[in-house]
C-alpha cells in the first residue's frame, strides 16, 4: 500500500522536483507573487484616503500652531503696555454646547440632526489687565476662539483608532473611509486641487511665441509672480508693481551688479550666451543707466503710484529697492541688504532662457506631473484659518482701542472678554458649505472647492475622495492638459476620467499614490552643507558654471554647487533609506540642466517601489513570511531600506522593472504590483487589459452610478435620496483591488446568467431581453428611499405652527396617526397628506400674551405627498429632532420598491450599457441541456466593434468559478504574477466539469422545443443596475399649468411641463410644408389669444364689457376695430416695445 502511495506522486511533481534541484544557487529564490501582501499592508497604514487625513492631521498638529505662533500678540495702539499673547493652541474633542453644557458629539448624530461636526479651538493666553494705573499679568487656559470642523477619521475625530465593534456602537460603517466633513448635516469633500508648483523656474512660450521664464513665489509673508521675457532679442522683467516692462540689465544694476562683465560671467562665458545678452546690455546703456544709483532712479520712475497712499510723500522714496527686496523673486531671501543670491538666481533664469532659445528641448512642459503640486484639504483650510485668525486679531484690537479711548471708564479693562468666537466658526463653516474660498489676503478666489459626497454607491464615494480638480476651466478646448501624460504612470489612473467637457482634466489618484506634506527645511539645508555643497557666497560669477560641477537647488532655492553630483545624490538617498531624513524627500539629478534638485515640499505625488541592487530585489522570502505572520509592518520595510517612495522627478533617475525576472543589472527598482497603476474605480473591471481603452473609461463613469449597498449603516441614515439593491451579490470573477477596497463586502450588482444570442428583435442596439421568472425571484430589484422634511416654525409674535389630529373618515388623511404625523409602515399614495399642519395667519408684530395666543386664527397648510400616479410607497421611518433654532423638525423616509421594467438601464463591468428591451415569460426562454435558463439575453452584435474581450473571459471565468466553487481572479496585467486566471486554465476547469472548453452550450428553443442550430455562449456575468430608471424620466402632458407672464406651458418634468417644438423642429415642419400643423403646435396648443386691433392706427385696443363693444384706446372710438388671434407672447412683445417708445403697427387684410 505504501508503494502505491509513493507511486501516485504524479509525473508533474517529479519534474518540478528535478527542476528545483537544477536551479543555480546564486539566483535569489523568489517568485513575484509574494510581494502582493505589501498592498493590503500599505492600505492598512495609508488607507484609501490617507492623503486627505495626513494633510488635515499635519494642519491640526503643526500648521495651526505655526499660524498662531506667527501672529501671537495683540497690542493696543492707545496704550502699548496693554497686550494679549497666545501661548499655545490646540483642538479639543468634538463637542457641542447645548444649554450651556458641553456634550460630546459623534458624526452620525450630526448627520441626523443637521449640525456641523466640529471641535473647539482652545488657546492659552496671557494678558495684562489694568485699571487706574494698576497693571497685572493674568493667565487663562483653554479659551475657546472658535470651532473647527473636523474631518472624519482624522486624529481629533471620535472614530480615530476604533475597531469594528466600537464603530458599530457609534453608528458608523467600518468600511467608510472618512476624509470628509459633516457640515450642517451634509457630507462635504474638499477636492484635491491641482496647481503648478511654486518657487520653481518654468520656461514657457507666451501667446506671441516669445520665450519667458516665470517664478511664482510663495512665502509666509508674500505671494508674487515674476516673469522675465524675451522680446525682439531684448530681455525684460514684468512685475505687477512696475507700470512697464523693465530692461533686465537695469534690474541687475539696481541690485548692485554694476559691471556688465560680471553679469556675462554669471550667465556663462560661452560666446553664444554673451551674443544673446548683448542687445539687453546696449539697451541699458541707451537709457543712460550705468550705476546702481541711476538704475534705482530709473526704476523709481516706473513704480506704479498707488492712489490712496499719496498723502505720505516720505514713503514714496526708495520704493524701488523695497520692491526688489520683498516682491521680486520673493522666495529668495535678502539678508542685511545682500542682493547677491538674487542676482545669481536671475542669472540662472537668464541662462535657462538662453538654453531654451538655442535648444528647444529645454522648454518646460506645464502638463508634466513633476511640475504639478496637489493642494489638499489641510493647506486650503490653513489658508482660510490664517485669514480668519488675522481678521479676528484686528477686530479685537479695534474693540479694545475704542474702549480705551473713552477716558472715564471705571471698570478694569480685561482683554480676554473681547475675543470674538463667531467670526472663525462662521467663516470656516461658510467656506465648507458653499465651496467658495474667498481669501482677499492671498488674492484667492475659487469656486466649487467642496462638493457634496456622492453616496450613490460605495464606489461613488471612494472615487469622489480620490478625485483631482483641475486648475483650468473646462470650457477651453485645449488638448495638451487633457492628454494622457507618460509621467502619470503609477501616480494617476489612466482610465478614470469623465467623458465630455471635463475629459482628461478631472483625474483620479492611482491605488498606491501618496501625496506628501511639508517637511522641516533647515536641517536638510545644513545636511546638504555637510555633504559638500559649496556656498554661493564664496563663488565668483566665473565659477558658477564651471564644466565639472552641478548647481544644488533645494525647494527652488539655489543652495550652491557640488563637484560630484552623483556621489552627493547617492549619499542623500542612503540617508533617506536609513531613515535619517524624511522618507518623502526626493533627490533628482538633472543632467540636461546640470543641477541637482532636492524637494521636501508638500503636494508632490509619490509611490512606493521595491529597491533592487544590481537588479536583485532587496525583499526576500523571509521578509514576506514575517509580514504574513504580522511580525513586521509596511513601515518596517521603509525603515530598513527595502522599499522607498519615489516622486515623478526621481523616477527619471531610476530604471524600474515591472517584474523581478525582467530586471537587468542596471535596474534600480522593481514595481510592487503592476495593477496599482489603476485607481480604485478602475480596479473593479476584470481583465481590463483585454478591453479597448475607452470601454474602461465608460465603466469608470458607470460604476459610480450602480445601485448596491452604500455602507453598513445605510438603513440608519437619512439621506435625501438613497438607491439600494435588494439582493446585492459579490462578483464571481473578482480582482485584487475589489478585495483591497472592500467592494466584495458592499457589492453593487448581481451575477446574471447571460446567453449571447439574438432573440425576439427587442434586443437591437444593446437592448437586453430579461427573464420574467428571474425578476420575480428578485433579480435587479431595488429600493428608493426619499427624505421629506418639515419644521414646526415659531414666529416672532410668539405664535407657532400646530399639528392637528386627523379627521376620521377623510380618505386623504388615512395614513396619519393620532398625533397628526404619518405612521411608519403605512402605505402612502400620490396626493395623501403626511402631516396635518396649520400655520397662524398673523406672524408679525409684538409678543402676545398666553391669553391672546389662545384665539389666534390658523390656516391649514397640510403637507401633501407627491409621488408617481398609481405607485404605492411605504413610510419607512419618521424621525423627530430639533434644529438649531430649537424648532421641532420632522423627517420622513419614504420607501419605494421597484422591480426592473422595460427601459431601465443595466450595464456589465465593461462599459456595455443597455436598456431592458422586453420581459419574456420563462417558458418561452431558451434553456440548456442541463436545464439552465439564462436571466438575460444579450445581442452578440455588442462584441465585434467594442472589442470587450474582457467580458468574454469574465463569462468563462464565472462559469468555471461556479462549477468548481472558487472565486476566479481577473486583475489587470495579472497573468504573469498569478493574479489573473489564464484562459487555458479556465478552459481546462470547464472541460473537467463537463462543459465545452469555449464556454458554449447546447441550447433548446423555448418556443418549439427543438435544439438551436448553433452552440450558444452562455455563463454568468456581473451586471449592475444603474440609477437611471424609466419611472423617474417618463414624461408626457395634455393640458396643464402655464407661466403667468407669457401664458405658455411651463417647462420641465418637475413642473409638469409641455413638450417644446423648438427652432429645429419648426424648420422640419416648414420643410414638409405642413402649415396647419405648425399653426396648431405653435399657437393653438400654446398661447392663443384674441386681441382687438384698430385698422386705422394699427395698435391694440380692448373689449369694453359694459358697452359690449370693442374700443381703440388711441383713436378713442371703436369704429374700425377687428378681432384677431395671435400668440399671447406676440401681444406681450408689442406692448413691451410700446413701453420703450417703439410703435409696432399691425396692418390687417381681410381673411
Amino acid at each position: 500500500m505504501v508503494v502505491v502511495q509513493g507511486d501516485s506522486m504524479s509525473e508533474e511533481n517529479v519534474v518540478d522536483h528535478l527542476i528545483d534541484k537544477q536551479k543555480p544557487a546564486a539566483a535569489p529564490v523568489k517568485s513575484a507573487v509574494d510581494k502582493f501582501q505589501l498592498l493590503p499592508e500599505f492600505l492598512k497604514v495609508r488607507g484609501l484616503v490617507k492623503q486627505h487625513l495626513d494633510s488635515f492631521n499635519y494642519f491640526i498638529n503643526t500648521g495651526i500652531k505655526k499660524i498662531v505662533r506667527a501672529n501671537d500678540r495683540i497690542v493696543s495702539t492707545v496704550d502699548p503696555s496693554l497686550y494679549l499673547r497666545f501661548t499655545d493652541v490646540r483642538i479639543g474633542k468634538p463637542s457641542m454646547v447645548v444649554d450651556a453644557i458641553s456634550e460630546q458629539i459623534t458624526p452620525h448624530m450630526c448627520r441626523l440632526s443637521d449640525t456641523t461636526y466640529a471641535a473647539p479651538i482652545l488657546v492659552n493666553i496671557e494678558y495684562i489687565s489694568g485699571s487706574h494705573g494698576r497693571k497685572e499679568k493674568m493667565i487663562k487656559n483653554d479659551v475657546v476662539i472658535g470651532r473647527m470642523p473636523i474631518m472624519l477619521r482624522s486624529c481629533c475625530c471620535v472614530l480615530y483608532g476604533k475597531n469594528e465593534a466600537e464603530l458599530a456602537r457609534l453608528g458608523e460603517c467600518p468600511l467608510d473611509p472618512g476624509g470628509y466633513f459633516v457640515v450642517k448635516g451634509t457630507e462635504k469633500v474638499i477636492l484635491i486641487q491641482e496647481q503648478l508648483s511654486k518657487n520653481r523656474i518654468i520656461i514657457d512660450n507666451d501667446k506671441k511665441g516669445n520665450i519667458n521664464a516665470s517664478v511664482t513665489s510663495s512665502t509666509e509673508a508674500t505671494k508674487s509672480k515674476t516673469v522675465i521675457l524675451m522680446e525682439k532679442e531684448k530681455m525684460y522683467l514684468c512685475l505687477n508693481q512696475f507700470a512697464k516692462k523693465i530692461p533686465i540689465m537695469v534690474v541687475m544694476k539696481a541690485m548692485g551688479m554694476e559691471s556688465d562683465q560680471e553679469v556675462v560671467q554669471m550667465v556663462g562665458r560661452d560666446p553664444r550666451y554673451s551674443a544673446l545678452l548683448l542687445p539687453s546690455i546696449e539697451e541699458c546703456a541707451n537709457h543712460g543707466v550705468y550705476t546702481q544709483q541711476q538704475a534705482l532712479e530709473y526704476l523709481e520712475a516706473m513704480v506704479k503710484r498707488s492712489t490712496y497712499s499719496s498723502s505720505s510723500a516720505e514713503k514714496q522714496e526708495n520704493r524701488a529697492l523695497a520692491i526688489l527686496r520683498d516682491v521680486f523673486i520673493a522666495n529668495v531671501p535678502v539678508r542685511k541688504n545682500n542682493f547677491r543670491p538674487k542676482c545669481i538666481y536671475v542669472a540662472v533664469m537668464l541662462r535657462r532662457m538662453m538654453e531654451a532659445i538655442l535648444n528647444k528641448d529645454a522648454m518646460d512642459d506645464k502638463d508634466y506631473v513633476g511640475n504639478k503640486r496637489l493642494e489638499l484639504s489641510g493647506q486650503l483650510i490653513s489658508l482660510l484659518f490664517e485669514d480668519l485668525f488675522k481678521t479676528m486679531i484686528t477686530e479685537v484690537q479695534k474693540t479694545a482701542d475704542t474702549l480705551l479711548v473713552k477716558q472715564n471708564r471705571s471698570s478694569r479693562f480685561d482683554f480676554s472678554q473681547y475675543i470674538v468666537r463667531d467670526s472663525i466658526t462662521n467663516g470656516l463653516e461658510r467656506a465648507l458649505s458653499t465651496g467658495n474660498w474667498d481669501v482677499k489676503r492671498f488674492r484667492m478666489n475659487r469656486k466649487g472647492v467642496t462638493q457634496v459626497l456622492a453616496r450613490l454607491s460605495y464606489m461613488a464615494s471612494l472615487g469622489h475622495m480620490t478625485r483631482i480638480s483641475p486648475q483650468f476651466e473646462k470650457s477651453r478646448k485645449v488638448s495638451g492638459p487633457r492628454a494622457l501624460q507618460p509621467s502619470q504612470w503609477g501616480m494617476l489612473c489612466p482610465c478614470d476620467t469623465p467623458e465630455g467637457e471635463a475629459c482628461g482634466l478631472v483625474k483620479n489618484l492611482a491605488l498606491m499614490t501618496h501625496v506628501t506634506t511639508d517637511e522641516e527645511e533647515s536641517p536638510l539645508i545644513s545636511l546638504c552643507k555637510c555633504l559638500g555643497v559649496e556656498d554661493l557666497e564664496l563663488l565668483s560669477g566665473e565659477e558658477l558654471h564651471t564644466p565639472n560641477s552641478f548647481l544644488v537647488i533645494f525647494n527652488g532655492l539655489i543652495l550652491g554647487k557640488h563637484r560630484r553630483p552623483q556621489q552627493f545624490a547617492n549619499a542623500m538617498r542612503k540617508l533617506r533609506r536609513a531613515g535619517k531624513i524624511g522618507e518623502f524627500v526626493s533627490v533628482f539629478v538633472n543632467e540636461k540642466q546640470r543641477a541637482v534638485y532636492i524637494a521636501s515640499d508638500g503636494g508632490r505625488v509619490c509611490r512606493p517601489l521595491v529597491i533592487a541592487d544590481k537588479g536583485v530585489s532587496r525583499i526576500k522570502e523571509h521578509h514576506m513570511r514575517e509580514l504574513m505572520d504580522g511580525a513586521r509592518t509596511f513601515d518596517d520595510f521603509l525603515h530598513e531600506g527595502l522599499i522607498e517612495y519615489l516622486d515623478v522627478n526621481e523616477e527619471n533617475n531610476a530604471l524600474i522593472a515591472l517584474y523581478e525576472w525582467e530586471a537587468t543589472p542596471e535596474t534600480t527598482h522593481i514595481e510592487i504590483e503592476p495593477f496599482t497603476i489603476l485607481g480604485v474605480v478602475a480596479g473593479l473591471i476584470p481583465y481590463p487589459h483585454h478591453n479597448q481603452s475607452p470601454r474602461n473609461t465608460y465603466q469608470c463613469a458607470m460604476g459610480k452610478q450602480a445601485m448596491g449597498n452604500i455602507a453598513y449603516n445605510q438603513l440608519g441614515r437619512m439621506d435625501s435620496l438613497l438607491y439600494l439593491l435588494v439582493y446585492p451579490q459579490r462578483p464571481l470573477l473578482t480582482t485584487r483591488t475589489i478585495e483591497l477596497v472592500g467592494y466584495d463586502k458592499l457589492g453593487a450588482g448581481q451575477n446574471a446568467t447571460v446567453a449571447v444570442m439574438s432573440y425576439s428583435g427587442y434586443d437591437i442596439e444593446d437592448a437586453i431581453v430579461m427573464n420574467k421568472a428571474s425578476l420575480d425571484r428578485g433579480f435587479g430589484r431595488c429600493i428608493v428611499l426619499k427624505k421629506y422634511t418639515c419644521t414646526n416654525q415659531k414666529y416672532e409674535n410668539g405664535a407657532s405652527d400646530r399639528i392637528l389630529r386627523p379627521r376620521k373618515n377623510e380618505e386623504r388623511e388615512r395614513v396619519l396617526d393620532d398625533d397628526g404625523l404619518a405612521a411608519p409602515g403605512e402605505i402612502i399614495r400620490h396626493g395623501d397628506i403626511y402631516i396635518n399642519k396649520e400655520s397662524p395667519i398673523e406672524t408679525r408684530g409684538p409678543l402676545k400674551s398666553a391669553a391672546a395666543l389662545a384665539d389666534v386664527k390658523y390656516r391649514p397648510c397640510a403637507q401633501i405627498f407627491k409621488g408617481t400616479e398609481g405607485e404605492s410607497c411605504v413610510v419607512d421611518r419618521v424621525a423627530l429632532c430639533s434644529d438649531k433654532n430649537n424648532n421641532l423638525c420632522i423627517k420622513y423616509k419614504i420607501r419605494h420598491t421597484r422591480r426592473p421594467e422595460v427601459g431601465d438601464k443595466f450595464s456589465s463591468r465593461h462599459g456595455q450599457k443597455g436598456v431592458c428591451g422586453t420581459i419574456i415569460q420563462q417558458e418561452d426562454f431558451p434553456f440548456s441541456e442541463r436545464g439552465i435558463c439564462p436571466d438575460l439575453i444579450m445581442n452578440p452584435h455588442g462584441f465585434p466593434s467594442r472589442m470587450t474581450v474582457g467580458k468574454m473571459i469574465e463569462l468563462l471565468g464565472g462559469k468555471a468559478g461556479v462549477s468548481c466553487g472558487r472565486f476566479h481572479y481577473g486583475s489587470a496585467f495579472g497573468e504573469p504574477s498569478g493574479h489573473a486566471d489564464r484562459v487555458e486554465a479556465i478552459s481546462e476547469t470547464l472541460v473537467k466539469h463537463g462543459f465545452s472548453y469555449n464556454g458554449k452550450d447546447f441550447i433548446y428553443s423555448g418556443i418549439t422545443g427543438c435544439p438551436l442550430q448553433a452552440y450558444i455562449f452562455m455563463g454568468p456575468i456581473y451586471y449592475q443596475k444603474l440609477k437611471h430608471m424609466v419611472l423617474d424620466k417618463m414624461h408626457a402632458r395634455g393640458s396643464g399649468p402655464r407661466v403667468m407672464l407669457t401664458r405658455q406651458p411651463t417647462d420641465g418634468r418637475a413642473r409638469n411641463g409641455g413638450l417644446r417644438v423648438g427652432e429645429m423642429e419648426k424648420d422640419c415642419l416648414v420643410a414638409y410644408g405642413t402649415s396647419m400643423l405648425l399653426y396648431e403646435r405653435l399657437m393653438v396648443s400654446s398661447d392663443q389669444f384674441e386681441a382687438q386691433v384698430c385698422r386705422a392706427c394699427g395698435l391694440l385696443g380692448y373689449y369694453n364689457q359694459k358697452l359690449k363693444a370693442a374700443m381703440c384706446t388711441t383713436c378713442k372710438n371703436g369704429d374700425k376695430v377687428s378681432t384677431m388671434k395671435l400668440p399671447y407672447a406676440c401681444k406681450l412683445l408689442i406692448q413691451e416695445l410700446q413701453s420703450m417708445n417703439i410703435v409696432p403697427r399691425l396692418k390687417l387684410a381681410e381673411a
